[in-house]
């Protein structure tokens, strides 16, 4: 818990003296008459508190002259009867040693204690809009009532998430050994994955491979819908249906990745289902690996953040020049391409996002401190994914060599002080790389 510690203490220190934080964790929901979604906690409260119980709260309260900050805990009480059901609760005295709280109440306590705690205070942060909303409202609308005794609501209302976004956009020693286990894992399904496919396959086969590697290794769960198309299939950038039977002749593109201690892995491969590239396939896929390795090229501390998806676009729309996707006579040179946005018919999306606790993870893009908001320096410590592709439907003025063909390589990256680490390096990418390990699959 000493990690979470020292990010309660990062945000204490940006809080004026006797400001309070309250940050609820997410709240299970329900999926079908009494069955319920799989849990997962909220991200924000995780990473200040380590708890993972529903039906709690983080209370933080900054340093004053007469007073230290303190980090109290609500959560569920004991109660034996519904860990029957439901399994182990800490209760409040258990969870405020476990986990390094000054105080620890139960949730019911709430309110009485908010009241107490708010008489006065300067300042409230949490998240605006969220589901606290109406909470707060009561617990204000409680002190302006005692207003005659001398007792006064914050003077304002403050949104927590922004301070919460920075502190978590560079990720800390702990937060690092997470991340490569869930991208170590996360590779070895890829690995499992190639290994596994064949024609006649369905998609949701290969699906179940991936699958059962993120749990062979003991990840919690998938960090999101796990994509696997094949053929025109791969052209449906978030396809998820994962239904579809991979062909012989076909390419398959899979973008997967787990959770590991609540810390996501987010990793796209894309490999022919026979083992083998077809000429055009190669062609393709060897213009989307030069991208990503010009986009991988410009990643280092002080660079700004849009520089690598500047770098993945300029080699791209040569390539499509190049490959006859696009026609110079028509569309004129790479520049004239980029500058009249014709790439975007074959990649339409951005090169990255940034990763962490959530797998497009908080952050801004760009340095909104400055008055033209110019895209953000990178910092170490800084993950991110870099994940450029093109996706060929058919159409008359493109080759039907390359028709229904989706493409997407992408891999997740630490910026470091010297440059940057690929955190996914174990899944192969080149070409000699897939077609050797494919053709080491066993018969049927």
């Amino acid at each position: 818990m000493a990690a979470c510690a020292a990010r309660r203490a990062r945000l204490l220190a940006q809080l004026p003296a006797g400001a309070i934080a309250v940050l609820a964790t997410a709240p299970e929901v329900v999926r079908n008459a009494d069955n319920e979604y799989p849990y997962r906690h909220d991200s924000d409260f995780y990473y200040l508190s380590g708890f993972t119980e529903p039906d709690s709260v983080l209370v933080l309260v900054a340093a004053r002259a007469d007073s230290a900050a303190q980090a109290i805990l609500f959560c569920r009480q004991k109660n034996p009867e519904r860990e029957i059901w439901d399994g182990y609760r800490y209760g409040p005295e258990a969870a405020r040693i476990a986990f390094g709280m000054d105080a620890a109440y139960a949730i019911e306590d709430l309110d009485s204690e908010m009241s107490r705690l708010l008489a006065n205070a300067p300042a409230l942060y949490y998240p605006l809009g969220g589901s606290l909303d109406t909470q707060v409202k009561v617990w204000r609308s409680a002190l302006r009532a005692r207003a005659r005794t001398g007792v006064t609501p914050p003077d304002s209302a403050v949104d927590l998430l922004p301070l919460l976004a920075e502190l978590r956009l560079r990720k800390d020693a702990e937060e690092l050994a997470c991340m490569q286990r869930a991208a170590d894992i996360s590779a070895q399904a890829h690995l499992r994955a190639m290994l596994a496919t064949r024609p006649g396959m369905y998609e949701y086969e290969v699906e179940a491979e991936l699958l059962y590697a993120f749990r062979r290794g003991g990840a919690q769960a998938p960090a999101y819908n796990s994509i696997v198309a094949s053929g025109e299939r791969a052209c449906v950038l978030h396809y998820s249906a994962n239904n579809g039977i991979c062909r012989d002749g076909e390419l398959l593109l899979i973008d997967a990745g787990c959770e590991y201690n609540s810390y996501a892995a987010d990793i796209s491969r894309t490999y022919p289902v026979s083992g083998r590239f077809s000429d055009a396939q190669q062609r393709l896929y060897e213009l989307v690996l030069a991208a990503q390795a010009a986009a991988l090229g410009v990643i280092a501390p002080g660079r700004p953040y849009a520089d690598m998806h500047q770098a993945a676009v300029k080699v791209l729309a040569q390539g499509m020049l190049d490959l006859g996707l696009l026609q110079a006579n028509v569309h004129g040179t790479a520049d004239d391409v980029i500058a009249n946005q014709h790439h975007q018919k074959f990649y339409m999306h951005g090169t990255g996002h940034w990763l962490g606790l959530d797998v497009h993870d908080v952050g801004h893009y760009r340095d909104i401190t400055a008055a033209d908001k110019p895209s953000r320096p990178l910092q170490p410590g800084m993950t991110l994914t870099v994940e450029p592709g093109i996706y060929v439907r058919p159409a008359p003025d493109v080759p039907e060599c390359y028709w229904n063909t989706g493409i997407r390589i992408e891999d997740d990256v630490l910026v470091t002080d010297s440059g940057y680490t690929i955190l996914s390096a174990a899944a192969p990418k080149s070409v000699a790389d897939i077609e050797h390990l494919m053709q080491q699959r066993p018969n049927p």
